[in-house]
């Protein structure tokens, strides 16, 4: 059986209060909410934890509402169970409803939640396993080790980001709210990652995650498609989040966004610029999945043959251009 590390547990009772913890403790902090993946971390000895700054006192991060113009502002304590039993959110952003409900299993949405998902630790088949296993390879780049199993010549972490909201949150043009020990600061989704499987965010430390706001739909539509091996509790090996604003029958701007096939997020550029000013047939949806197919590189990191998934890519950024129109 694997076991916690000894930790101290605080529990503020305010996000100014949360903030000047994380800055007091320092490095060795983290925030924990639902806890489901940093607390199998701590297990595998994958993080060095000393404090935990808990969330659960923090009602005022928990909750999520629709404005009048269609935005929608959730906090980041949100369950993502609250957030799958919420018929409004499935009604209006049905997208990301569906990319929420795919997240594991239901007993781990109860306790999981949207900013622990949005931050979700980056992972491979090489890191994601327990301390004895991974001593017998000594260890990985990641966590003491000096070597990417991945890419053993790089001289850099290969690890996947695998959330399931992050797409569909970067295709609808969310932005994430900021506390730290300088204010608060709004930031687009999109710019809290980096390509680097070890440092993959840009929020700082002592910085807390408070809130997901998302723009008001103003046209748009979009769909969330996921590839794994088993229909249920699999993490993705490809996410592809697709988000059309028509106009009339002609696409006014898309954006199509990929994961489980980098350390980051990514942007498939080229087929969004390739699909403005056109119909989305299935010769249009077909041709923008090759280009999307040039950008994604999946290594030996995650399920399935790598070059399989890759191929994949041109499968789920066709159909989900196709369902995005239909939506």
């Amino acid at each position: 059986m694997m076991r916690l590390p000894v930790f101290r547990y605080l529990a503020p009772k305010s996000s100014a209060e949360a903030v000047r913890m994380l800055s007091t403790e320092g490095p060795t902090a983290a925030v924990v909410a639902g806890g489901t993946d940093l607390y199998p971390n701590m297990k595998r000895r994958q993080v060095s934890v000393r404090t935990l700054v808990s969330l659960r006192r923090l009602a005022a991060l928990r909750g999520a509402q629709a404005g009048p113009d269609g935005a929608w502002r959730i906090g980041a304590g949100t369950s993502l169970m609250a957030l799958e039993r919420d018929r409004r959110l499935a009604a209006e952003r049905p997208a990301l409803h569906a990319a929420v409900k795919s997240i594991s299993t239901p007993v781990l949405r109860t306790m999981g939640t949207i900013g622990g998902n949005v931050l979700l630790d980056t992972r491979c088949n090489y890191y994601d396993q327990n301390f004895e296993w991974r001593r017998a390879v000594n260890h990985c780049l990641k966590c003491t080790g000096d070597t990417c199993w991945t890419a053993p010549g790089s001289d850099r972490c290969w690890a996947v980001n695998s959330s399931d909201s992050v797409p569909v949150l970067i295709a609808m043009g969310a932005v994430a709210r900021l506390e730290g020990p300088a204010g608060v600061r709004e930031v687009p989704v999109e710019s809290l990652y980096r390509d680097d499987g070890i440092a993959w965010l840009t929020k700082a430390k002592d910085e807390l995650l408070t809130e997901l706001v998302l723009p008001p739909p103003d046209g748009w539509r979009s769909h969330y498609g996921k590839l794994r091996r088993r229909g249920t509790f699999d993490f993705p090996v490809l996410g592809v989040a697709t988000a059309l604003r028509l106009d009339g029958d002609r696409v006014a701007e898309a954006r199509i966004v990929l994961n489980g096939v980098g350390s980051a997020p990514l942007r498939a550029k080229e087929a969004e610029a390739f699909v403005v000013g056109k119909r989305v047939d299935a010769e249009t949806a077909k041709q923008a999945g090759e280009l999307a197919f040039k950008p994604a590189k999946p290594l030996d990191n995650t399920d399935f043959e790598n070059a399989w998934r890759k191929k994949m890519v041109k499968v789920y950024v066709r159909d989900g251009l196709l369902a995005a129109a239909r939506a």
